[in-house]
């Protein structure tokens, strides 16, 4: 049922179709927890979009649609043009009742005092304090899966509801959602799965016309048919993590009592930092923990590896860390006297740290991770937002080229794919090169 908006009825020149009306009927109701996979031109960012206007009359608050990306969020939501030629934000959101825009910002205030944002999962970090009652979170099986660790506690709090809608891009997070979804129903969530057959949007003549086009036979069940069997479009990991999976080497891992525990790191400034953890036991790589956190200072990430120490009885081996250990400093905000990053912790009491050659040729590095991930077990729970990274890490794709770089994208599964390099550039030298290793033996042991 629309509502009223300064005369005009919102949703505004449009009504949900067919296939959308299960999931408008579950908001409709009061739902607050909906999962939609649906494929691609089945209008799931238009219905979302929608639903968020009618809300923003029914509720005074913040509102977001959030995309994996700020840049994608503009292209796809903000600047997007519909079907029928209009502006996406004018049919959602008509000029008559808004109280003012921000284009720099994406952002819409209307007359009543909501507020409609289009933000990005790879700069939730930049929205704290914010307290939205409503989330969108589109395409979320490419976004950053933290934002939602980040959000759910708020929505919790407030009683605002969330929207996750997507297609599937193999077995990682987005497919968890699903299936926590349907686990959830009896306690008022949604589940749905809508593939071309479902909705009849979209003739056979029309896929197999993609097909001829280059379009791959996984993208194909993937973004028509919903398919979450295959992996990402362009992932360098995501055939080995698979085989992974299907020989039963993502598993429940157990810390072997005495065996050191090394760790592998990428070092970010103003970016992520991340760190696997990881044992060698018989011919057995064993990583038994991934862990990521942003804008910290370095003893925020030796307290954390202290707490490891005590918590689970870790006896540390060697830290190996990337090149720009001795030459970055992480959050230069801690640092008062000039020391890089290998210096800080040094000072600290971390010993034996081994700051890793580097590979000009980044190629080189993927192709050495990808040889070293068959000898790799990995503990499914505590792996488990490493191991989606891994499975999203991809090429990067040229639009107007229609056509893979020769090169990684860097997003949010970066850090944790390039810590991981770390292992397989470091742990055996490339080409015999010396490693530069500080080992203080009379300092703590971490």
């Amino acid at each position: 049922m629309p509502v009223e908006g300064d005369n005009i009825e919102i949703p505004h020149d449009w009504m949900p179709r067919r296939h959308q009306r299960r999931l408008w009927n579950y908001l409709e109701g009061g739902g607050k927890r909906a999962v939609a996979v649906w494929h691609r031109r089945a209008g799931k960012d238009s219905t979302a979009v929608n639903w968020t206007a009618r809300s923003m009359f029914a509720r005074v608050g913040t509102y977001w649609h959030m995309l994996p990306e700020a840049a994608q969020g503009r292209k796809v939501i903000w600047d997007a043009i519909d079907s029928e030629g209009r502006r996406v934000i004018d049919q959602a959101f008509p000029k008559s009742i808004r109280a003012g825009t921000n284009n720099q910002e994406m952002q819409i205030r209307l007359d009543t005092g909501s507020v409609w944002q289009v933000v990005g999962s790879d700069n939730y970090n930049s929205l704290v304090g914010a307290n939205p009652v409503g989330v969108v979170m589109s395409e979320y099986s490419v976004a950053k899966p933290a934002a939602w660790d980040y959000i759910r506690p708020i929505l919790a709090e407030n009683g605002g509801w969330v929207i996750f809608i997507y297609t599937p891009r193999g077995k990682n997070h987005g497919k968890r959602m699903f299936e926590i979804a349907k686990r959830l129903l009896e306690e008022g969530w949604f589940a749905e799965i809508l593939t071309i057959k479902d909705t009849g949007l979209i003739p056979m003549s029309v896929i197999e016309d993609e097909r001829k086009s280059g379009m791959s036979d996984e993208m194909i069940e993937q973004e028509y048919f919903c398919s979450f069997e295959g992996s990402v479009e362009g992932a360098y990991y995501g055939k080995v993590l698979a085989a992974a999976l299907k020989d039963g080497r993502i598993t429940k891992v157990p810390h072997a009592d005495g065996v050191p525990v090394n760790t592998f790191w990428d070092l970010g400034a103003n970016d992520t930092t991340a760190i696997w953890f990881h044992q060698r036991v018989g011919v057995q790589h064993r990583f038994l923990l991934a862990y990521e956190n942003s804008g910290e200072a370095p003893s925020h990430y030796f307290s954390y590896l202290q707490l490891h120490a005590a918590k689970r009885g870790y006896v540390y081996g060697r830290h190996f860390m990337p090149h720009d250990a001795e030459t970055k400093t992480l959050n230069s905000l801690a640092n008062k006297d000039g020391r890089n990053t290998r210096e800080l912790f040094e000072a600290m009491g971390m010993r034996d740290i081994v700051v890793v050659p580097r590979i000009e040729d980044v190629m080189v590095g993927i192709d050495l991770t990808r040889g070293k991930l068959s000898q790799c077990w990995f503990d499914a729970e505590g792996c488990e937002p490493g191991l989606d990274a891994l499975s999203q890490y991809h090429k990067e794709y040229d639009e107007k080229a229609q056509t893979f770089r020769q090169h990684p994208k860097h997003d949010w599964s970066s850090n944790y794919a390039d810590a991981f390099r770390q292992f397989a550039q470091g742990w055996e030298p490339v080409g015999g090169a010396s490693f530069k290793r500080r080992d203080h033996r009379s300092a703590r042991t971490v």
